[in-house]
């Protein structure tokens, strides 16, 4: 997907309206990029796909009975802050790291998200239980389901965005596991997948 063809699929699939919200944003992170490293230089000039569409695809496997949403070392916001931009789910962002933090809260103020928790600290020491448990680049799938495990109940849905590996990561879970999983082809890039379960107990 390119960089057109990126912002048409969220013209398309969300309306103009979202789409400047998600540009504003857009653009916050790369200033901010400046001053910290939130992402990557080679993806500044494809962030609309890396970053932006990748993230928001996700909306796609949110069940309609979900309320709240944790992002596990949301970063500079991806997925976290893009679902919260595009929904009214209760959305809290995982993040250790202070300078991020401070981020994150600065663009849940400018941009009005008052349904957003931007949360500084570790998923093991969150409380709270989750609907849905997205984490994007974070850690190995089965230590996202140790780390999760209290933030779970029995219908919490995971949604793991695992790049060109998912497959493969599934495939060496432990039995219990492996039949709870399922694979989605990701939008953005045809040899990327998303990775889902739903109601996962450790």
């Amino acid at each position: 997907m390119t960089e057109d063809e990126a912002l048409a699929w969220c013209k398309a699939t969300f309306g103009d309206a979202a789409t400047d919200k998600l540009d504003r944003f857009r653009a916050m992170v790369l200033e901010e990029n400046e001053r910290q490293n939130l992402i990557s230089p080679a993806s500044r000039e494809t962030i609309w796909n890396r970053h932006i569409v990748d993230s928001a695809q996700l909306i796609t496997y949110l069940p309609d009975r979900a309320r709240t949403w944790f992002d596990i070392g949301s970063g500079p916001g991806f997925p976290g802050m893009v679902v919260a931009m595009l929904t009214n789910v209760q959305v809290t962002l995982v993040e250790p790291r202070g300078r991020r933090v401070e981020f994150l809260e600065h663009v849940a103020h400018q941009l009005q998200l008052a349904h957003v928790t931007v949360a500084k600290s570790k998923a093991e020491a969150v409380t709270g239980r989750a609907d849905v448990i997205s984490a994007r680049a974070v850690a190995s799938i089965p230590d996202l389901v140790t780390i999760t495990g209290h933030l779970r109940h029995d219908g919490t849905r995971l949604i793991l965005p695992r790049g060109k590996n998912g497959d493969s990561e599934v495939a060496m879970l432990p039995a219990k596991w492996r039949s709870m999983f399922h694979v989605e082809q990701s939008v953005t890039d045809p040899a990327s997948v998303i990775v889902i379960a739903d109601g996962v107990r450790t």
